[in-house]
């Protein structure tokens, strides 16, 4: 019977049997790869999901109810077995929790393209939201773009700034050892203490009060700050004295939920993950992969792979079918 991963628990996870109840317009996908979402699952896995976020924290296909027991994720790329003649035996991305096989509806499977390898397919939700920040940013050729948080969803965004004609990109971390991923992005890279000043633009993806910060300190006058990070049941203190209001700043959210306005009108969120989906073809980007987990070992590597401090980026789960 397949097995799906569930939070049971502060710190505890489990492996689950899971029947399968296909409907008519089903199809049948069997697990090849998979990714957690370090930043979110850890938020979950430490039980740290605010009770007024519970509705939209939902992912598609997600089973049980914040606080615990859930069943998480979205990353999952997989072969279908059963289903339409244009879809079998397709390499498809799924939003769908970690499992070894489920059923979906037609609609909620997006094949991968030839030139995309399947291990690296299972970026595509962080790059739907590195997309989706880079509508709401709007940035341009030439500018100077700073990236605060040098995590998955940061280092994509600026792997999509850095294509920009003659724009000045910096990725900006804590850990000076990033300056490899940044590199290979196609990205500069600098401490926070040393980062770009008078930015035409700064995206803040490092999850805590302080990236937000240093995010305002280096935009310039009337710049914009796109915040793309969810913060859980953290209160953040922002210093919105001092130039704020002088230098006219704008702070601005993203988040995925919901297609970017400026796009709005015209993108459907199934054209959106296929354009994703696209973008993945660099090569450089493998350099976001810790190396991989077996799924069935998922539980006890958990605490592992989301600890603060892990150094891990993009945790790639392989799943027994990536094996035969």
């Amino acid at each position: 019977m397949p097995k799906a991963l569930w939070y049971i628990g502060p710190g505890m996870a489990e492996l689950r049997e899971e029947p399968l109840a296909p409907g008519p317009e089903d199809v049948r996908v069997r697990a090849r790869f998979g990714a957690l979402s370090r930043g979110t699952e850890a938020l979950i896995f430490a039980g740290r999901v605010p009770q007024t976020e519970y509705r939209r924290m939902r992912a598609p296909h997600m089973g049980g109810e914040f606080p615990f027991p859930v069943k998480y994720g979205y990353a999952v790329v997989g072969q279908v077995e059963a289903g339409p003649p244009h879809l079998r035996g397709r390499t498809v991305f799924a939003l769908h929790p970690h499992q070894d096989e489920f059923m979906l509806p037609t609609g909620a499977v997006t094949p991968v393209p030839n030139n995309v390898p399947p291990q690296r397919a299972v970026l595509a939700a962080n790059m739907e939201t590195a997309l989706n920040a880079m509508w709401d940013g709007a940035p341009g050729p030439a500018d100077r773009i700073a990236v605060v948080g040098a995590g998955v969803v940061g280092a994509l965004v600026a792997f999509l700034c850095a294509r920009l004609p003659g724009a000045d990109v910096t990725l900006i971390d804590i850990d000076p050892a990033r300056v490899a991923l940044a590199r290979a992005l196609g990205a500069g890279f600098a401490l926070p203490t040393d980062g770009p000043k008078e930015c035409d633009l700064v995206f803040h993806a490092s999850g805590v009060g302080t990236g937000l910060a240093t995010a305002l300190a280096l935009a310039g006058d009337e710049g914009r700050i796109i915040d793309m990070s969810w913060y859980g049941t953290e209160d953040v203190t922002i210093p919105l004295g001092g130039a704020f209001h002088s230098r006219r700043l704008t702070l601005l959210s993203s988040q995925v939920g919901k297609v970017a306005p400026s796009h709005r009108p015209r993108w459907t969120p199934a054209r959106r993950m296929a354009a994703a989906l696209d973008l993945l073809a660099d090569t450089g980007l493998d350099a976001l992969f810790a190396p991989a987990v077996a799924f069935n070992d998922l539980p006890s590597q958990l605490p592992r792979i989301l600890a603060p401090g892990s150094g891990v980026l993009c945790q790639r789960i392989d799943y027994p079918a990536a094996r035969l």
